[in-house]
């Protein structure tokens, strides 16, 4: 089935969200009981962690931790914003830089300017956005567009920049008082309308079924992933790190390591997204010459640049293992599916 589809479900009673193109499950989202990033908080200064430069906080959903507290004493208030899931046993990570997103305009608190995203390359579109924005915003708030606004309407945009702004406004107004939830994050199925793009939404009950996304979740539970041209990758977390590993499978010619290596590399991105994972990624490739590795380094940054999760190419292990680091923002699936 051609083109893109966003389904809106639940799996064992728990809202979830699938975005599927071209019969091929692309995105994955599931509610879990962790904190929500873009959860804000307003928070308690707890303790300074010496040695690391930071300072655990007190939240209502359990203790959080914030890098950069010059200033911040034990017993102030603040607010903060939830980047992402903990570890097990880890404090909640967050950050006083807060950000306000909907759909079609993020509003950032501190940093003043509007700028619009530079996937909107039409010169009259980009000035007709600037005339909404000016018209609507106030006070001392930045503002991204993003590019969601090329085909919207314009009364659409307008009124969801002033929610944003609005939004803004009062939660950094509520700076006093004891630790409390300020703004709950967008669970999976706002985030898909919020972040995806789609020619179809299904939102009845039995989308998923419908659209076979149960039989496409089972498939991750297994952490063999077939490859074009007979090959296959392993991808098995471990609680220190995810190892990734790359096989040629029956091919036997000269050229079978390059050839699994890149379909493996340009699948990766996709499979750390859809299984939850992040951190620390060892890829063990398929046995291949040193010269090849710039071609590999090449063809996993493209791939790289379609994922929204921010993940570093770190280099090369003197053992020939790559290792990226990548942020963790979702809850690991197979802590999520029953």
């Amino acid at each position: 089935m051609k083109g893109r589809t966003i389904a809106l479900d639940a799996l064992d009673g728990t809202e979830a969200a699938a975005l599927i193109v071209d019969g091929q499950l692309h995105d994955l989202l599931i509610d879990s009981d962790h904190p929500r990033p873009g959860t804000i908080y307003r928070a308690t200064a707890l303790r300074p962690m010496k040695g690391q430069g930071g300072m655990f906080l007190q939240t209502p959903d359990g203790n959080a931790f914030l890098r950069q507290v010059k200033g911040l004493a034990p017993g102030d208030a603040l607010l903060v914003q939830v980047t992402g899931y903990a570890e097990p046993g880890k404090a909640i990570p967050v950050t006083t830089r807060l950000l306000f997103k909907s759909r079609y305009a993020i509003v950032t608190p501190g940093a003043p300017g509007i700028n619009i995203s530079r996937q909107i390359k039409d010169d009259d579109l980009r000035d007709e956005l600037l005339a909404i924005a000016h018209d609507v915003m106030e006070g001392d708030h930045g503002l991204i567009l993003r590019s969601s606004c090329a085909g919207a309407d314009a009364q659409d945009i307008a009124e969801d920049i002033d929610a944003m702004v609005q939004l803004a406004t009062t939660v950094l107004a509520d700076t006093t008082g004891e630790a409390e939830t300020l703004v709950e994050g967008d669970g999976p199925q706002a985030l898909a309308w919020r972040e995806w793009q789609a020619e179809e939404v299904d939102a009845e009950p039995g989308s998923f079924e419908r659209h076979n996304v149960h039989d496409l979740i089972e498939a991750l539970r297994s952490p063999l992933v077939p490859l074009s041209g007979g090959g296959s990758m392993c991808i098995e977390p471990t609680r220190a790190l995810v190892a990734v590993d790359i096989n040629t499978g029956g091919d036997t010619s000269p050229a079978a390591g390059l050839k699994a290596n890149m379909a493996a590399l340009r699948e990766l991105p996709r499979q750390l997204r859809l299984r939850g994972l992040g951190g620390q990624v060892l890829v063990d490739p398929a046995p291949a010459p040193k010269k090849e590795r710039r071609q590999m380094e090449q063809v996993l940054r493209a791939a790289l640049k379609q994922d929204d999760t921010d993940t570093i190419l770190a280099g090369w292990t003197q053992l020939g293992l790559m290792e990226l680091q990548r942020k963790r923002e979702r809850v690991p699936l197979r802590e999520v599916l029953k």
